[in-house]
């Protein structure tokens, strides 16, 4: 199915025997692709290739999500970051994805890598804010989500210092050096104007809770010049959250989100932590759902009482 593949949009790339039970959405970042990101150098594709049956009797639905993400892409080529416009397009792909397989309250994982995870909490956020009845059906997302997978994601980027260097890493870490001598203009824009990533991460920050959450961190540096960096350094990628996972892998920013096989070291832990998430996603997003539809209909009743009382005082 993997080799039907879109460049841009949503894939399906594998499909249970039975009626799924969930949605594994895999995202990439920043130069990304939505195959290449997760195949390692000995060809790979974990998400078919390992995932389907790591995950045992589990029926996972497993996409992954291509868009523009070139630098340009990023910063709208004049500074201004376009995540909220990539996060919208992804969000009603998804919903119009879910709705018309009649599948919009199945809990969805969302698997991201680097500035992956920003274009997902950007969704959430807006999905999370939905109350205009025409829009409604985009809520859906946050409603059904249950799992979050950062794969070096940069979760805390101040104002200069450290933040800073992050982006600028990010750059020479995933983009070719001529394209970086060639546009210079887009990598600066996208180094120093990371208001909307700090915004993010600082919104988000209320909503942790709200999901399950499974922190990856790179312990292993990339070649940049004469030296070796931690691209997105544990701090940044994995902050002490209460009740979350955390995982250090064994691989730099660029091959953390690659595994050749079921030995990796860190595949297990990995494996584990999606099943246990997969297992556990029904339940609560179940209740979700229900709380949703008591509040919806206690809205209602109220503004029904309310109509009534206006009719009868105006008689």
């Amino acid at each position: 199915m993997s080799s039907n593949l879109k460049q841009q949009g949503l894939s399906v790339v594998h499909n249970p025997t039975e009626k799924a039970t969930v949605d594994i959405v895999l995202v990439h970042g920043l130069n990304g692709h939505p195959k290449d990101t997760w195949t390692s150098d000995t060809g790979t594709f974990w998400p078919v290739d390992l995932l389907p049956q790591a995950l045992g009797q589990t029926q996972a639905r497993v996409l992954t999500y291509g868009y523009n993400a070139t630098v340009q892409s990023f910063t709208d080529g004049n500074g201004s970051l376009g995540i909220q416009d990539i996060a919208e397009t992804l969000a009603s792909t998804l919903a119009a994805n879910r709705n018309l397989r009649v599948c919009s309250d199945r809990p969805i994982i969302f698997i991201c890598h680097s500035l992956g995870g920003i274009i997902v909490k950007r969704i959430l956020i807006h999905s999370r804010s939905i109350s205009n009845e025409k829009v409604k059906h985009l809520r859906s997302i946050s409603l059904s989500t249950y799992g979050l997978v950062f794969l070096g994601t940069p979760h805390s980027i101040d104002d200069g210092g450290r933040g800073s260097m992050i982006l600028q890493d990010l750059c020479d870490a995933v983009l070719p050096q001529q394209f970086v001598k060639t546009y210079p203009q887009w990598i600066k824009a996208l180094r120093e104007n990371n208001e909307t990533i700090r915004d993010t991460n600082s919104v988000f920050a209320r909503l942790w809770n709200n999901f399950q959450i499974c922190f990856c961190y790179e312990t292993k540096g990339i070649g940049l010049g004469r030296k070796k960096y931690v691209v997105v350094d544990e701090s940044s990628a994995a902050p002490v959250i209460e009740g979350a996972d955390r995982i250090g892998i064994t691989a730099d920013h660029i091959h953390m989100c690659k595994i050749d096989d079921a030995s990796a070291p860190y595949w297990e832990i990995m494996a584990g932590i999606l099943s246990r998430y997969c297992v556990e996603a029904p339940r609560v997003v179940e209740a979700q759902w229900l709380e949703e539809k008591q509040e919806s209909d206690a809205q209602k009743e109220s503004k029904a009482k309310g109509w009534r009382a206006g009719s009868v005082r105006q008689t």
